[in-house]
């Protein structure tokens, strides 16, 4: 009975594919002894042969897809050695004269190994002339079954032939099995390098003492193996062969061995034929699983990074964004790229920051498209989280990726650093409890850094213009949507099963943002005021959980400067506390609108130029560090305290500073362009220096010494070189003159105030996130809110109480009165209402302002709660009367009672 098993097998596999053979009769004069019929059965079992030590190699090489295969012959099989090309097309020969066990292809493996089956018809009309060469052999070869990796070259040849015969299914099944096959997906496009011997040698003539049958098949089988040799050894499984990684060790960090400008031309020519697009959308639905399984289980980037291969071929596919991919492709998609390792992710973004603006604004509205897509079509609230949409949380991973791809190929400037604060700031004295208490300071370390920002050795204010602007990374529909209290708690918690978009600030807004720091802000203030009582308890202390001032409102820097600096040196923690102004001889309350106004009259009195620690610039409105200013570095150590108690409590201040302290205050110096706003004028007589076509030495006559003035208007004489004054400016060392000049006036000239000042903001904001999340241009904004006041804004948003509502006459005549007042007036307005007259961040239809009923027709005048940004509004009998009550109530507002 075992010797009958060839011949059924055989048998089963002529009658398959005697019904589709192509083959014509032979003529009879050539035809061998025994007549056409006995000749055209030998023919036949020799297809048949052939098409069966093919399917052997495959086994041998690709394997049949199923994991838990037990045949000892598959590369499907758990322990089997690998082998290359010649030994694998040798051992199909021997399985098929021992008639070894054939494994049935997996549907893992539809897209290759069945494509053997279902082509029989035309791998037997290939093998029925033993004379035709290799160009006669692709002719006929219609369906191009033994195609498992592509290049520009086989794309458009199979591309001519599928046009001459206006049929492009043979090449739509090509795409489909290779894009669908992560192998031969990584192996296609390679960058073109000289064949090695062993891929040029053939396989005929290995075995001359077998039968005919056999040999006319290997030699059959060996023809389409040499035709469609990868470059890098085989279709052997990947990671398994050392040639991929000699490859990788000849590429730079920021290079791949694929061939992207042939992809994009082959996408160019492709996309076009909608039939074929389909086919692309299909293969990446089928081959996304896949390597998300590879990338999570099999650690498949570790053993050969050409892997990466695949997520570059796919993402220059420029039709990724259209709606038949949003559903199902490229949500798969993502979770796979979301799964590479860091160092993958490092390189991708390493890559892609060589590509255009154009380019990378692609593939961000690809990921961004995907993101408003399913933030749109799904309804997230509470119960349902945007975090726990797979996609939505893949599609943001990818971004960050594109993100930090945008920043490596802006105009980077990684050198100008500000050096660390020489002593570290001191710890609370009342550590050793928490720690005690399992409460111990998350980031006693220092801020969060993001690991691939890490990997990158780059951060995001090292970036002075991106490719594209930051702002586009915003994706507004999630911020609407995401559930800020929730994502803080996973973003401090920090599991794995739980994303929380603050690790991607990239993608929120200032207001999304600000809502975090305020959780954050918040929850610390609980913790000290927890660990206050916790201590009041166990050793007796006076309760005292706030961060408690009193002061004399004409006396208010010397008494509030005086009680910080004691807090500064006793217990720096106590700034960490919830601020809390009484001003004395008032009974004000301070539940947030007495501090604003606190902080409003410190901003004051501290920038008032007759003081001497600022400058003031008549011509851009801004304030600057006096170098030579009579104060100690304590009071600017105050100055930055105070201005890091104002984002700690929530309160927006009138400080008007250039840029580029708010870039120092982040870590980065100033530099040349910085100039451009802290000092126009400067910064224009620098430009044309460097601009000056001619001899900058006998035409300007200047040296490397230059002078100030001091505060009584004495000059003051600095050399940016050692003997400045008798080194000339040149042609030649202009560039370092005002690289010398911009650096003394930003950095060396304020560097012990500066200094001072930084210290101070970070005794409160150094555990804080906000170097994490906001850029310098929104430590800004954070500080100093929007400087844009859009009342129509703020009418749309106001709430009524007390009988009012939004059509209550008094309310019309309100609002029409409000909006005739001059900008100066609408200032004093919001200066009386909630305790600031700047917007806060987002605007002013972010500010919940509340107008209240406060009795019928009187001659009293309107009176606000600037701690709730509450108008208390008499119900006044004429729109004149209105007027003239509300303008003076604004214009003589000063001082706390209790109503």
């Amino acid at each position: 009975p075992q010797d009958n098993k060839p011949l059924r097998r055989k048998s089963r596999m002529n009658s398959d594919e005697k019904e589709d053979c192509e083959c014509a009769p032979p003529q009879a004069e050539t035809s061998p002894a025994g007549g056409p019929e006995r000749w055209g059965r030998s023919q036949e079992r020799r297809a048949a042969a052939k098409h069966l030590i093919e399917r052997y190699y495959h086994q041998l090489t690709e394997g049949c897809g199923n994991e838990s295969c037990s045949n000892s012959w598959c590369a499907s099989s758990v322990g089997f050695n690998r082998m290359d090309n010649n030994a694998a097309a040798v051992k199909a020969l021997e399985l098929y004269k021992v008639n070894a066990k054939l494994c049935d292809p997996h549907p893992s493996k539809k897209g290759t190994a069945s494509a053997y089956l279902e082509s029989g018809a035309h791998s037997n009309s290939a093998c029925s002339n033993r004379k035709m060469n290799h160009k006669d052999v692709h002719s006929v070869r219609d369906n191009f079954k033994d195609v498992n990796y592509l290049t520009e070259e086989k794309v458009y040849e199979i591309l001519d032939i599928c046009g001459e015969k206006e049929d492009y299914s043979p090449l739509i099944r090509v795409i489909g099995r290779v894009f669908s096959s992560a192998e031969g997906l990584v192996q296609s496009f390679r960058r073109s390098k000289p064949h090695t011997k062993e891929e040029l040698k053939s396989l005929q003539g290995k075995d001359e003492d077998k039968d005919e049958d056999e040999k006319e098949a290997a030699a059959c089988s060996a023809t389409a193996m040499e035709d469609d040799s990868p470059a890098s050894s085989s279709s052997s499984r990947l990671g398994e062969g050392s040639s991929g990684e000699n490859d990788v060790q000849k590429l730079a960090p920021d290079e791949v061995s694929v061939d992207i400008e042939a992809v994009r031309r082959v996408y160019g020519r492709l996309l076009s034929n909608e039939k074929i697009e389909a086919a692309f959308l299909n293969a990446l639905v089928y081959l996304s699983p896949n390597v998300e399984c590879d990338l999570t289980y099999h650690n498949v980037y570790s053993r050969d990074p050409n892997y990466l291969n695949l997520f570059v071929i796919v993402m220059e596919n420029s039709n990724l964004h259209s709606p038949e991919y949003l559903e199902i492709a490229l949500p798969q998609f993502c979770k796979a790229m979301s799964k590479l390792p860091l160092a993958a992710q490092a390189k991708l973004a390493r890559l892609w920051s060589h590509y255009s603006a154009e380019q990378i604004r692609r593939m961000l509205e690809t990921f961004q498209q995907l993101i408003t897509y399913k933030v749109i079509s799904n309804e997230f609230n509470s119960r349902n989280l945007v975090n726990d949409d797979d996609a939505v949380v893949a599609a943001t991973k990818c971004l960050k990726i594109v993100y930090y791809a945008n920043v490596l190929g802006g105009d980077l400037d990684m050198e100008h650093n500000e050096e660390e604060d020489e002593e570290p700031i001191p710890e609370s004295s009342e550590l050793t409890l928490q720690e005690l208490l399992g409460e111990e300071r998350r980031n006693k370390k220092g801020p969060r850094v993001d690991p691939l920002e890490t990997e990158l050795g780059i951060r995001t204010n090292d970036c002075r213009r991106p490719l594209i602007p930051f702002e586009e990374f915003v994706n507004e529909p999630l911020n609407e949507v995401l559930e800020m209290d929730k994502d803080y708690t996973f973003f401090k918690v920090e599991t794995e099963n739980k994303f929380s978009f603050m690790t991607c600030p990239f993608i929120l807004n200032a207001v999304t943002k600000n809502l975090g720091l305020y959780y954050d802000n918040r929850i610390r203030m609980y913790s000290e005021r927890r660990i206050t009582v916790l201590y009041s308890l166990v050793q007796g202390q006076q309760l005292n959980p706030y961060l408690r001032l009193k002061v004399r409102r004409d006396h208010i820097i010397d008494d509030a400067l005086v009680r910080l600096e004691m807090i500064a040196m006793e217990n720096p923690a106590d700034l960490k506390k919830q601020l809390y102004v009484e001003f004395e001889g008032e009974q004000g309350v301070d539940e947030g609108g007495v501090s604003k106004e606190f902080f409003q009259l410190v901003v004051e009195e501290i920038f008032n130029p007759d003081i001497g620690m600022f400058t003031y610039d008549e011509r851009t409105k801004l304030f600057w560090f006096n170098p030579s200013s009579f104060e100690n570095e304590g009071q600017y150590t105050l100055i930055g305290i105070v201005l890091g108690l104002a984002i700690y409590n929530n309160c927006i201040l009138d400080v008007h500073f250039p840029m580029v302290v708010y870039r120092k205050l982040m870590g980065k110096k100033g530099t040349f362009r910085d100039l451009a706003d802290a000092n126009p004028v400067l910064y224009q007589s620098l430009k044309e220096l460097l601009e000056y076509e001619g001899s900058v030495e006998e035409d300007m006559m200047i040296t490397f010494q230059i002078s100030q003035t001091d505060l009584f208007g004495n000059p003051l004489m600095y050399d940016l070189r050692e003997n400045g004054d008798k080194i000339p400016v040149t042609n030649e060392n202009r560039k370092d003159f005002v690289a010398q000049y911009a650096e003394y006036m930003l950095n060396k000239s304020v560097e012990k105030q500066f200094k001072a000042f930084r210290r101070g903001f970070h005794m409160v904001t150094n555990e804080s996130p906000l170097k994490y999340l906001f850029r310098p241009e929104e430590i800004e904004l954070l500080i100093c809110g929007s400087r844009n006041l859009d009342f129509l804004a703020l009418e749309e948003t106001t709430e009524y109480d007390g009988g009012y509502n939004r059509d209550s006459r008094i309310i019309k005549e309100f609002w029409e009165t409000l909006h005739s007042f001059g900008e100066e007036q609408k200032r004093l307005f919001l200066q009386f209402t909630t305790g600031t007259d700047r917007a806060p961040v987002g605007g002013l239809g972010k500010l919940k302002m509340i107008i209240a009923k406060n009795g019928p027709d009187t001659d009293r005048l309107p009176t606000s709660h600037t701690c709730f940004n509450v108008l208390l509004l008499p119900e006044y009998s004429s729109k004149e009367k209105l007027r003239e009550r509300l303008l003076k109530a604004i214009t003589y507002a000063k001082g706390f009672g209790m109503l």
